[in-house]
């Protein structure tokens, strides 16, 4: 039986925009000329402040038509690996590339050293076809994370081509707020080292235990001033929703930030600031169905 031939792209991939997104459908529709199946080759290694932890990565990936997601140990034998003995041992060895594209400031291999010349010429040696690929444009991870570390939500969706996710499980608070009529689920991140929006208060869409039903939620993130909270909590109130959630997991798609977080003199100047919330968010999200 002959050996399945790829068509294949290196990165990260954190967050999986637009950008990643238009290089990853380069790869599908190259292989789907050349007879060839496409592959994404991506890696384990997590680093602070990322978007997509590695089970979204592939979720996303696999949404563009990709057929075959290879996830590298970025282990010390990998990291001391030039560029040529990766694309030896690894690209052909290992994985059958036939075609390898990158952009032409992509670099790979101990140092990055080499560059887009050098890999065309290892290619011709070793039997890959190495292609450019064009420029992404505008969108990069970078970018993406400034914009939510400014609580710019709806911006930085627009840029990845869907909503920004996290996901934990729903932790024993202090219950204020259902002591005000407004029950909140205490989250912990299930990904400790992804990045945290700008505090403050957002319309969510919220799925209970990878439920396909999306509820309508708004989110806190901070420090609660008006208790003189030290600690940094996410709190969700799903609207309409009177249920235990304690234990449960939820997924958190941010749709759009309502305002900044504020220390209101009482609780009942709180309770109106939420109601107010509350009708900002429903108005947000019954127009808001496009990502």
């Amino acid at each position: 039986m002959e050996e399945i031939g790829y068509v294949a792209t290196i990165g990260m991939f954190d967050g999986v925009h637009r950008g990643h997104q238009f290089v990853l459908q380069q790869v599908v529709d190259e292989a789907r000329q050349r007879g060839l199946q496409s592959m994404a080759i991506t890696f384990d290694k997590q680093t602070p402040s990322m978007l997509t932890p590695l089970v979204e990565k592939r979720q996303l990936i696999s949404r563009v038509g990709i057929h075959r997601i290879e996830v590298l140990t970025f282990d010390d034998a990998l990291r001391q690996m030039t560029a040529r003995q990766f694309m030896q041992q690894v690209l052909k060895e290992q994985l059958n590339v036939k075609v390898l594209m990158i952009g032409y400031d992509n670099r790979f291999g101990y140092r990055r050293v080499e560059g887009f010349e050098d890999y065309v010429h290892y290619g011709q040696e070793m039997g890959i076809d190495v292609k450019q690929l064009p420029a992404l444009g505008n969108d990069s991870s970078s970018l993406i994370r400034e914009l939510l570390q400014h609580g710019q939500v709806a911006e930085a969706a627009q840029r990845m081509g869907h909503l920004y996710t996290l996901k934990g499980s729903v932790a024993h608070g202090e219950h204020i707020g259902t002591t005000m009529g407004f029950p909140t689920a205490n989250i912990e991140p299930d990904y400790t080292l992804q990045l945290i929006p700008a505090p403050g208060a957002y319309a969510v869409r919220v799925s209970l235990d990878d439920s396909a039903e999306l509820l309508q939620g708004m989110m806190n993130i901070g420090t609660r001033p008006t208790f003189n909270g030290q600690q940094t909590t996410l709190e969700v109130h799903v609207l309409h929703l009177n249920e235990n959630l304690y234990g449960r997991q939820l997924t958190v798609s941010f749709v759009e930030r309502l305002r900044d977080e504020q220390r209101f003199d009482t609780m009942e100047a709180l309770k109106e600031q939420l109601q107010r919330d509350v009708l900002q968010t429903e108005e947000i999200l019954n127009k808001n169905n496009t990502l």
